[in-house]
């Protein structure tokens, strides 16, 4: 009897200590995601989820990325298990994964719940403010066991936009256009991430009501707003080159007054820490713009 209390006694210890061990937290469609123990094997299934882990200090327990993940270097050297809009999983299944960070608004749903059905954790990301940037730190650093690298990383984060958001908050405003693709001419409304820097410099997103995240606009509509400054990221880190067009449009007072500015696209169309990169440099230009008017 006394050898079967022991035994009891430690199969109550052991669950114990594997309850301890576990981790959880809330995902950004607030699920509960838990694992027994801290990430080892990590697929991240967009550019930007890469970002946020190696930020979070998870860089060395990842085994695989979408295409396109290029930041930091170090993530060019990971296996690709297909793009972010065509997983490849096969790819995904043969890298043995304990933890898989998906893209909800950007990947194929149905290739992601599979992932589930076959009993993958799924973290789904979708950081849409400036504090989730700084939440998703925190979140994927706990799920690898990073907690000290992730939590100065959000701290420095957050403490970078609190400081400009003090530093601008009576700043004039300046009507803004953000140009974020080319053909189709495409923006974003003002409830994308991308809005929030420009609020954030004190300026005015000119198509923030509009119902779509991304919408598609014509240039006539660009021409009707008369934006005091545009701002484009275009396809490459050097090439400002979507700019030039606007410049036939002499009677834009974004022309006039030579407001056409140019920000890195990954330091400000990734929802990552590179966005305090480029809010710095967006709201260098915006107070170039006030300085012309």
């Amino acid at each position: 009897m006394r050898v079967l209390r022991w035994g009891l006694l430690l199969t109550l210890l052991a669950m114990f200590d594997t309850a301890m061990a576990a981790v959880c937290v809330t995902d950004d469609i607030q699920r509960e995601v838990c694992l027994e123990k801290p990430a080892s094997r990590i697929i991240a299934l967009s550019p930007g989820a890469t970002e946020l882990l190696f930020a979070a200090g998870a860089g060395g327990q990842m085994v695989g990325a979408v295409s396109f993940s290029d930041y930091p270097p170090a993530a060019k050297k990971l296996p690709r298990v297909g793009s972010y809009k065509r997983l490849d999983l096969e790819a995904v299944l043969s890298l043995k994964p304990d933890l898989i960070v998906a893209w909800h608004s950007g990947n194929p749903l149905p290739q992601v719940e599979r992932l589930q059905a076959l009993g993958l954790p799924v973290y789904y990301s979708e950081p849409r403010r400036f504090e989730d940037v700084s939440t998703s730190l925190k979140r994927f650093a706990r799920l690898a066991g990073t907690e000290q690298v992730g939590l100065g990383a959000a701290e420095a984060f957050r403490s970078g936009i609190d400081a400009l958001r003090e530093r601008y908050a009576d700043a004039a405003k300046v009507s803004v256009f953000y140009q974020v693709w080319k053909e189709p001419l495409m923006t974003v409304n003002g409830k994308h991430l991308i809005s929030e820097a420009i609020q954030l410099c004190g300026g005015e997103n000119v198509f923030a009501d509009l119902p779509t995240l991304t919408p598609r606009i014509s240039k006539e509509s660009v021409l009707e707003k008369n934006p005091q400054a545009i701002v484009a990221g275009g396809m490459g880190e050097d090439d400002p080159g979507w700019l030039a067009p606007w410049r036939q449009f002499a009677s834009l007072r974004a022309v006039k007054n030579d407001n056409l500015f140019f920000v890195a696209p990954s330091t400000l169309q990734r929802p990552t820490p590179q966005m305090l990169i480029g809010a710095r440099a967006l709201c260098r230009h915006l107070e170039s713009a006030r300085a012309r008017h």
